[in-house]
């Protein structure tokens, strides 16, 4: 299932990266027929999607390669990298437009067949956003960081060609020619914002930050569908490699279940939580016998083990399942 999904991504990528050059040519189109800056502006942007997106497709490439002995792990790791490097470039593309919106200012040229410019690039528009809107949802279901930052970028492009569409109607009614540069230095920072989020995105995947949404549906499924051999659960972690998602954690389960028993428990922990995640999830449980102070906690019944009686159950949540000690224990705050 784990390849199969890599080739969807690395197929849709492809499909990106050709929708990309083609977009790039008739913005191009518009531009020499407009001379406006505004235009430009897109085009330049569009640059930065044609570059990104091949940038993407490699990534995804590497990504979709089954581990080896030197990536045990495997290569998703490269989709963060590759979203890096299209945040950046993104960010740059907007430094460029300033510039040459500044330009403009102080070197004002002719604006010349903007209607024509418009219908082009308003088609423009039109297909990014239906291929950014499509790329979200797959990035979203296949846990594909690059495919969604990709569809990130087309959708903020899409919002900056329809910010440039309506300033070149704004010119058109009013004939004020300083609005091309007006409009392409706000857009330009609203395009420089969305690479700083797909950069910061892609550093806190390659720094294994804490996915706390990702924690919150894995514990909210797990407390829905407990065991009662579940006595508890702490020391949960999750990290992403590409689509893949790697949860570790350790279970507390009766200490007098069998090894069998013990990994039907597993199991069904297991099960849970690809119900939730697909399965793109790779879970190492562990799993722990309960102790003395656990039976304050579990509420098991007919269980002729028990050495205290039941007091509370602990509703896991994402603060009490990461820390690395057993609710119940002495030093835990969960029992009064």
């Amino acid at each position: 299932m784990q390849r199969t999904q890599s080739e969807l991504n690395f197929r849709l990528q492809r499909f990106v990266a050709i929708i990309a050059v083609s977009l790039f040519i008739l913005k191009i189109i518009a531009w020499y027929l407009t001379r406006s800056v505004a235009v430009l502006t897109d085009a330049l942007e569009s640059t930065v999607n044609v570059v990104a997106g091949f940038i993407s497709l490699y990534s995804l490439y590497v990504a979709s390669k089954p581990r080896d002995k030197e990536h045990p792990y495997g290569h998703g790791k490269a989709e963060f990298i590759s979203a890096a490097v299209e945040g950046s470039l993104v960010g740059i593309a907007g430094i460029v437009i300033i510039y040459e919106a500044i330009d403009n200012f102080i070197h004002p040229h002719e604006i010349q067949k903007l209607d024509t410019g418009m219908l082009i690039i308003g088609a423009t528009a039109a297909i990014n956003y239906a291929t950014g809107w499509h790329t979200i949802k797959t990035g979203k279901k296949h846990n594909s960081l690059a495919l969604i930052a990709s569809g990130k970028h087309l959708q903020s492009d899409t919002y900056s060609t329809l910010g440039i569409i309506a300033g070149m109607g704004l010119i058109l009614l009013t004939g004020w020619i300083w609005l091309d540069s007006a409009v392409a230095i706000g857009f330009a920072f609203f395009i420089i914002y969305t690479g700083y989020t797909i950069v910061r995105s892609s550093l806190a995947g390659i720094m294994d930050q804490a996915d706390m949404a990702m924690l919150e549906k894995l514990v909210a499924r797990m407390n829905e569908n407990r065991r009662e051999n579940w006595v508890d659960l702490h020391n949960l972690r999750i990290i992403k490699f590409g689509s893949v998602i790697h949860v570790d954690c350790h279970l507390t389960v009766p200490w007098f279940l069998n090894v069998q028993e013990g990994h039907e428990e597993v199991e069904a922990f297991s099960a849970t939580a690809k119900t939730e995640f697909g399965e793109s999830v790779e879970l190492f449980v562990h799993a722990d016998g309960c102790r003395d102070f656990s039976c304050r906690i579990c509420n098991k019944s007919k269980c002729s083990e028990r050495k205290h009686p039941f007091t509370k159950r602990v509703e896991w949540d994402v603060h009490n399942i990461s820390n690395d000690e057993k609710h119940g224990s002495e030093n835990s705050v969960i029992i009064p």
